[in-house]
């Protein structure tokens, strides 16, 4: 493996033979491999775990977020040989092999995590072929990161409704709610048809005419990978519909909405992945561990005086959470549906719906 600054850790193939680009990052989760690997938003990465056994409960049919692995790559310490979990249908090497994932084990993780918290997050390879030098050739030629929009790559290309979950009736019949698909995580649908709602899940090219054309009682703005400023036409797409239906932004459709009332967005230095990252309601003064996955974070200064910073990290002091002050539109830059991570603040999906209900 090799780093565009040149450092490199050697290890030993865990996947398929062969060579993969990505923007190499890292995890703090201990569980939830796969719900990670199955991530839209890591869409051009190449996934570290800090953690350094990995696939001790091997892998099953139920826990995947999309339909098939979406990281680039994989680096780990150790997968375990030797998975053992009443739920797993197969081992986490076989499942990387069967999805044609080039991964890498027996790697210092330490050390790399230690180096990307310290220089940043940065381009790299994994190759079991290329040497070093043609590795770093492959390297330079590679775009950036930041200059693809893996958000076209992820969506799903055609609106269909969610039949993944068992819709309850609430009293006044379903709420209909619209995901505009940028990176959909399955559970973000799953705790909406838990709450009762009918769910149609749209293209991330979606315009407002689109959208209201579903007739949606209320629109969530999914996560997802990359860059929010290359989003330009879903930016205005938010700004359309903000006063005619209410909007969740989640992770990258936090960012979008954050845009779209005037802020900036920069990239974080190695940003915040994994399922311990502590953020605080400034509202209620809660404080909640929450599961978070983006490179990008919005900067506040210029943001409309229309909408209020609600939420901030603790680790860093970077907005979490944003509402508008007379509107019901709010966004979070963490997964409140967790997968992998806790559930301190699924609530907010039953706080939507109870805004769409008004």
């Amino acid at each position: 493996m090799v780093l565009e600054d040149g450092t490199v850790f050697e290890g030993e193939s865990a996947g398929i033979p062969g060579t993969t680009i990505g923007e190499v990052v890292f995890s703090t989760c201990m569980t939830g491999y796969q719900e990670m690997l199955t991530d839209p938003s890591f869409a051009g990465q190449i996934l570290t775990f800090t953690y350094p056994l990995i696939g001790n409960y091997g892998v099953n049919s139920e826990d995947e977020e999309s339909d098939f692995v979406q990281v680039e790559g994989l680096v780990v310490r150790e997968i375990c040989d030797f998975p053992n979990n009443w739920r797993m249908t197969i081992s986490l090497r076989e499942y990387l092999v069967s999805n044609h994932v080039v991964a890498i084990e027996k790697v210092d993780t330490r050390a790399l995590t230690r180096h990307l918290r310290v220089r940043g997050v940065m381009m790299g390879a994994i190759s079991t072929e290329l040497t070093t030098p043609e590795l770093l050739t492959e390297l330079q030629k590679a775009p950036d990161y930041g200059e693809v929009n893996f958000v076209e790559r992820v969506s799903t290309k055609v609106a269909y409704e969610w039949n993944h979950g068992k819709s309850v009736e609430h009293d006044g019949g379903k709420a209909h709610i619209a995901i505009v698909d940028l990176g959909l995580k399955r559970n973000i649908a799953r705790f909406l048809a838990r709450e009762g709602c009918r769910v149609t899940i749209l293209p991330c090219s979606s315009t407002a005419e689109d959208i209201l054309a579903c007739k949606p009682d209320g629109v969530v703005f999914s996560p997802g990978p990359g860059d929010p400023k290359m989003l330009t036409p879903g930016i205005s797409v938010i700004r359309e519909l903000v006063g005619k239906v209410p909007i969740m932004g989640i992770c990258l459709g936090h960012q979008m909405l954050g845009l779209a009332f005037g802020a900036e967005t920069f990239k974080l230095k190695f940003g915040h992945r994994g399922a311990n990252h502590p953020v605080k309601n400034l509202k209620t003064g809660k404080v909640s561990i929450t599961a978070q996955n983006h490179g990008y974070a919005v900067d506040p200064g210029k943001l409309s005086s229309d909408i209020q910073v609600e939420r901030i990290n603790l680790n860093d002091g970077t907005v979490e959470g944003l509402r508008h002050k007379e509107l019901p539109v709010f966004s979070v830059q963490y997964h409140p549906e967790a997968s992998a991570g806790p559930l301190d603040e699924c609530n907010l999906f039953a706080e939507f719906v109870g805004m769409v209900a008004q």
